[in-house]
């Protein structure tokens, strides 16, 4: 039922011409990731050069570091986490999408979050941040991570917490205490106790084709 829900929002996004980037776009990237088991939703911010060829949302360097991220933590991106952006479609030079080019693209993603009904929305980087949530000016992403907070989606209330977008991640490649890696590591294994906990680790992707020693290079 939600995969056939998902398939008519999906037939309405890839004929939207609500904002300039659907002029730009090669692909809609509307999601990845199993809608019948994800338990998560994660929100990234918008396509980028790669995710606009193949359709598919965080395939990039970025997207590679997220999984592996994921993987180590016990999470499944496959299974337990159902992935969209902010926007369906990549904004040039992959800048930040508008507020405009937000607001079109809106209902598409309240509408995939209102099928899911996730137990958690995790909020990947600033710009999902703000989609949702009104900060102050002493408010960064680096104060509010790793929170549970309460965000409210078409009139439903939801427990989310904020992560760093793993494309941050790519320009920090320390592992010490206190480094983003590291505390992008404490909020995913808080988001899988709280979340996942009966989720076996041997379930999730085998270390054989995702091996974490490799964060700390890419």
């Amino acid at each position: 039922m939600k995969k056939n829900c998902l398939e008519i929002v999906r037939q309405k996004c890839e004929n939207c011409m609500g904002c300039a980037l659907g002029a730009t776009r090669n692909n809609i990237v509307f999601s990845d990731g199993d809608a019948a088991t994800a338990k998560i939703v994660l929100i990234g911010e918008a396509p980028g050069e790669t995710e606009d060829e193949t359709g598919r949302p965080f395939v990039g360097r970025a997207g590679q570091l997220l999984t592996e991220f994921l993987t180590e933590a016990g999470i499944s991106r496959y299974r337990d986490v159902y992935i969209i952006n902010t926007v369906k479609c990549r904004p040039p030079e992959n800048r930040v999408p508008t507020d405009d080019e937000k607001a079109a693209c809106r209902k598409f993603l309240e509408a995939q979050i209102d099928i899911i009904k996730p137990d958690a929305i995790i909020l990947c980087g600033a710009t999902a941040l703000k989609s949702f949530v009104q900060l102050d000016k002493k408010q960064t992403i680096s104060k509010v991570r790793g929170q549970w907070m309460t965000i409210t989606v078409d009139g439903v209330e939801y427990k989310a917490m904020t992560i760093f977008h793993p494309s941050y991640l790519l320009r920090n490649h320390s592992m010490e205490e206190g480094s983003p890696r590291r505390l992008m590591q404490e909020d995913l294994r808080n988001i899988k106790e709280t979340i996942l906990p009966d989720r076996d680790f041997s379930d999730v992707v085998s270390a054989s084709e995702l091996t974490f020693g490799t964060l700390v290079n890419i």
